[in-house]
C-alpha cells in the first residue's frame, strides 16, 4: 500500500487520464489549504478559461484508498465527480464582477482558536470564542450554493472593509438563509446523531419536553440547514424565543449548522458544558464542530455572553502548550 505522500503524487500525475477530453491540457495542483477547523490537501484541476473549479480533498481520497486499495476505481470516481460538479458551476467573467460581492456576501461562524491560521488571512469579526467570516455566493440553484471564503486580498480588490462586509452580510444572510427556530420534537425523525445524543443525555422524553416550554429544546438554524449557527447572531429572534419561554436562555453549539437553546431553568451550565464537550468529541465530525462552550442569553440586557469563563479547548482534542482563558487571566 502506498503511503500518503506517494499517493498524492500518483493522483496528481494520473488524474487527467481519467477526465473527459475538455480537461486535456488542464493544470493539476495539490495545494495545502485552510478549511474550517483543519488543514487539507486540495486537488485542483483547472482547464483553460475556467474561472471557478470544483475542489476535492486528497485526504478523503486516501481514506478511500486505504479501505479498498483500488487506485483505478478511486481515480475514475474522482474524475467523474470533477466533471459532474464542474458542469454545474460554469461561471462567466461577469459572475466574478467585484461589484457583485456586496450583494452576495453572507456570514458564517467558525471557532477562533481552531482556525487561528486561517483568520490571519481573512476579514473577520470576533464573537466571544467564535469569529464571523464571509463567503461570496457565486452560484445558487435548487441543489445548493457555490461560494468561496472572502480573503483579505479579495476584499481589497472589491474595495470593501470588514465593516462594510459585515453590514452587507447581515442583510444578505437574513434574506438568502432565513432564520428558522423550532422545537426539537418537530424534527426528531430527521435529527443527526449529535442532537439525538444530547437529547438522550438530558434524560427527558418527548412528552416531558412538550409538557412545558421551560423543558423544551429549541433548534436554531436557517431554512437550508447549512451554516445555520450564524442565526444566533440575530438577537431579535433570541429575544422572541426567550420571551416565549419566559426566561434567559443557554445556547448550545451543536455544530456550525445549528445551535440549540434551552431555558436556564433546565440544567446548570456546568452540566450543559460537559454534555456539549462529550457530544462534540464523540458524535460531531471535526469539520462541523463550532465550540466546546455554552452561551448565555440575557433577555433583559438582550445580550449573549459566555455562560462559563472556561479555558480554551481545541476542537480537535489537542492540548495547547499554554492555558488561555476567555474573560480572565492568563491569556496567550
Amino acid at each position: 500500500m502506498m503511503d500518503y505522500e506517494v499517493f498524492k503524487e500518483v493522483v496528481k500525475e494520473k488524474i487527467l487520464d481519467y477526465l473527459p477530453e475538455e480537461y486535456r491540457g488542464a493544470s493539476v495542483d495539490i495545494e495545502s489549504v485552510n478549511k474550517i477547523n483543519q488543514k487539507l490537501d486540495a486537488l485542483q484541476i483547472r482547464p483553460s478559461g475556467r474561472y471557478v473549479i470544483p475542489t476535492l480533498y486528497v485526504n478523503d481520497l486516501y481514506e478511500d484508498y486505504k479501505r479498498s486499495e483500488d487506485l483505478q476505481t478511486i481515480l475514475q470516481h474522482t474524475a467523474d465527480s470533477f466533471a459532474e460538479v464542474g458542469r454545474g458551476i460554469a461561471v462567466t467573467p461577469n459572475d466574478l464582477d467585484m461589484e457583485k460581492i456586496k450583494d452576495n456576501v453572507i456570514m458564517v461562524l467558525v471557532n477562533q482558536e481552531q482556525n487561528r491560521e486561517m483568520l490571519q488571512n481573512v476579514p473577520h469579526r470576533p464573537f466571544h470564542d467564535l469569529a464571523v467570516i464571509y463567503r461570496w455566493v457565486i452560484t445558487q440553484n435548487e441543489e445548493g450554493m457555490g461560494s468561496v471564503v472572502i480573503s483579505n486580498e479579495l476584499s481589497e480588490r472589491a474595495g470593501l472593509s470588514e465593516e462594510e462586509l459585515f453590514q452587507h452580510a447581515v442583510e444578505n444572510t437574513k434574506e438568502m438563509l432565513p432564520v428558522k427556530i423550532c422545537p426539537i420534537t418537530e424534527i426528531l425523525m430527521g435529527i443527526g446523531s449529535e442532537e439525538e445524543e444530547l437529547f438522550e443525555m438530558l434524560d427527558l422524553t418527548s412528552e416531558e419536553l412538550e409538557a412545558n416550554l421551560s423543558n423544551m429544546i429549541w433548534v436554531i438554524t436557517n431554512t437550508k440547514n447549512i451554516n445555520g449557527a450564524t442565526s444566533m447572531l440575530y438577537e431579535e429572534n433570541l429575544h422572541k424565543l426567550a420571551e416565549k419561554v419566559g426566561s434567559d436562555l443557554y445556547i448550545l453549539p451543536s455544530s456550525i449548522h445549528e445551535v440549540m437553546a434551552v431555558s436556564v431553568k433546565l440544567a446548570p451550565p456546568e452540566e450543559l458544558l460537559q454534555m456539549v464537550n462529550e457530544v462534540n468529541m464523540c458524535a460531531v465530525k471535526l469539520e462541523d464542530r463550532l465550540s466546546n462552550n455554552v452561551y448565555h442569553y440575557d433577555k433583559d440586557l438582550r445580550k449573549v455572553s459566555l455562560a462559563i469563563d472556561a479555558p480554551v479547548q481545541r476542537l480537535d482534542g489537542k492540548i495547547d502548550e499554554q492555558p488561555m482563558f476567555y474573560n480572565g487571566e492568563p491569556k496567550r
